[in-house]
């Protein structure tokens, strides 16, 4: 289960760290709310589902997000 302050790497590399949990105002979708770590500007919010969804790159089947220590 995503928890607010978790760090978590993009399968690109880019570090983030969860600032929210949030639900779409609409249609009730649970929503992962983040922030990267080098650039505190950059916010994003992205369906729990496709942040933690796998995907295929080069063949291989990875996670989009990674948690990190």
């Amino acid at each position: 289960m995503i928890k607010v302050g978790e760090k978590y790497k993009h399968y690109k590399g880019t570090l983030y760290e969860i600032i929210a949990l949030a639900k779409h105002s609409e249609t009730l979708e649970e929503l992962v709310v983040y922030q990267q770590i080098d650039d505190l500007s950059k916010v994003w919010a992205r369906p729990l589902t496709m942040f933690e969804e796998t995907i295929i790159i080069d063949d291989q089947e990875i996670k989009r997000f990674q948690k990190v220590n």
